[in-house]
């Protein structure tokens, strides 16, 4: 029998909505907060471009491989406890990332906060699910997906504005205050929930998708200091393709999965997933490139640059709040999930056209149709998601979701910032600069600054053409994306798909 920290009297203590979504906001503020301290971070420990992509992506990485882990661990041993080990690991990983002065010291410990991140998210959805009666529940649950939505851009602004007085270490200090406080009210309100019937926890399966997922995404990150032909890419790209079908194979082995691979038989779970995915892929892999547009080419300080984005998130909200899901409920969730990745494909094109002499209007010119299409796509995606799957496997959908958005920022982060570092570094012309100040220079922009004022413009002009690539790239994946769910969604659903769905529920009526 499951646990639930309801009252006697069916009330739930009104300090535990705020104390999980303090929690959530912690871990999900710091995917985004360091964007915002990557050039004081180059300038400081002297990261190459490849290492300041892993100082980002560590963090993205892991929390994304390990967030079905977390998730069954919470149902399994207890969600305050996962709530309460996670804040510890993140507060105890941004001390000692605060101190690091060293680029693969620091890119470890973003890694220990993933670890946390990962056991924290899911137990704060599940919290609510778990504890709250029906009749709050969904206002609960709302309040949640607004917190999951709003912190990014949260995050950017509160360490800009930190950044403004102190260095980029304040940001891990953020970290360690908002968590201690998060662990604190944590203990004080949050009760304990857990399922008795929760399955063991699939260890091997984690196992795999951490091999995996890391083989690729190191193969992409390193890919422009190798090369995109070079026999160590192909190598570690082909070995992550093989150790993910590994997983897909052990999965489909085990009573109790991380993972069911046959959920994407379900035509409208498969294209609501994708949707999700490529939307962060964009998101994240945008935000890492612009804000070092923004401060290193544009030369705007770490608070401008982050209000520069607010007309993202300005159109974004609304079209999620009101207009997609009245637009979804008239026409159907495929013209509406359609139309908002097409939105963002322009967003992102015009956002390409970006140089070293752009007016704030060129950037205004996408961030709209950048955050209108996110909004527009995201909410009916999420519904396709949930609404695809029974009942009792709303978990699952839920646990799916933050997958797709973690991991899809991770992808995004990772591959965009590569294709930005390949057109830079065979952008930049070093011809009669000494061999060690060339090599500085092609490292990354910010250590271009060291070579001079001239090497500096080149590199600017660089960077600029590196980022047409990466961004003319995602608008032709987001293109692409908008065809295939269209696809997707047109096509009817499998019979034997809808067969074996019959089947697991009717199997499930005896035992209920």
């Amino acid at each position: 029998m499951a646990t639930t920290g309801t009252a006697p009297g069916g009330q739930v203590h009104r300090a535990v909505l705020p104390a999980v979504m303090l929690a959530l906001a912690t871990v999900v503020s710091a995917v985004a907060s360091l964007n915002t301290a990557i050039p004081s971070i180059a300038r400081d420990t002297r990261a190459t471009q490849t290492q300041l992509s892993w100082i980002i992506d560590a963090y993205a990485l892991v929390f994304a491989a390990l967030l079905l882990l977390g998730g069954a661990i919470g149902d399994r041993y207890g969600r305050r406890r996962a709530l309460a080990a996670g804040l510890a690991i993140f507060g105890a990983g941004s001390a000692a990332a605060m101190f690091a002065s060293d680029p693969a010291w620091l890119i470890a410990m973003r890694g220990v906060l993933g670890v946390g991140a990962a056991l924290v998210m899911p137990a704060t959805l599940s919290t609510i699910t778990s504890t709250f009666p029906p009749r709050q529940r969904t206002r609960a649950v709302g309040a949640w997906a607004g917190v999951a939505g709003a912190s990014a851009i949260f995050g950017l602004l509160v360490s800009g504005s930190l950044l403004e007085q102190w260095s980029w270490r304040s940001v891990f200090l953020l970290n360690i205050v908002l968590a201690v406080i998060a662990f604190a009210a944590t203990l004080a309100v949050v009760p304990e929930s857990a399922d008795a019937d929760a399955p063991r926890l699939d260890l091997t399966g984690a196992l795999i998708t951490v091999v995996g997922l890391g083989a690729g995404v190191y193969s992409i990150i390193e890919a422009p200091t190798e090369g995109w032909t070079s026999a160590r890419t192909l190598v570690g790209l082909g070995a992550a393709v093989v150790v993910l079908a590994g997983f897909v194979g052990w999965e489909l082995t085990r009573r109790n999965p991380l993972l069911d691979p046959r959920l994407f038989r379900h035509r409208a779970f498969a294209a609501g997933t994708l949707s999700i995915t490529v939307q962060f892929f964009a998101f994240f892999g945008f935000v890492f490139i612009v804000l070092q547009y923004l401060q290193l080419v544009k030369d705007h300080g770490p608070l401008l640059a982050a209000t520069c984005l607010l007309p993202m998130a300005a159109s974004m909200m609304p079209s999620a709040r009101g207009i997609a899901p009245r637009a979804a409920a008239k026409v159907g969730p495929r013209r509406v999930i359609v139309a908002g990745l097409i939105l963002v494909s322009v967003g992102l094109l015009v956002l390409s056209l970006l140089d070293t002499g752009s007016s704030y209007w060129v950037m205004l010119g996408g961030l709209v149709p950048l955050g209108a299409g996110m909004g527009l796509a995201m909410t009916p995606a999420t519904a396709s998601i949930t609404d695809a799957l029974p009942a009792e496997k709303q978990g699952v959908g839920s646990a799916m979701n933050d997958l797709a958005r973690e991991l899809g920022g991770a992808l995004g982060i990772a591959v965009l910032g590569s294709v930005l570092q390949s057109g830079y570094r065979s952008n930049l012309d070093t011809t009669g600069l000494p061999g060690p100040v060339a090599e500085h220079a092609r490292t990354s922009l910010a250590m271009a600054a060291h070579a001079g004022p001239q090497v500096m413009r080149q590199a600017q002009a660089a960077f600029a053409d590196g980022l047409h690539t990466a961004l003319l790239s995602a608008a032709i994946v987001l293109a692409v994306t908008a065809v295939v769910v269209g696809v997707l969604y047109r096509r009817p659903e499998p019979e034997a798909a809808a067969g074996e769905r019959a089947g697991r529920e009717a199997a499930a009526e005896p035992a209920s």
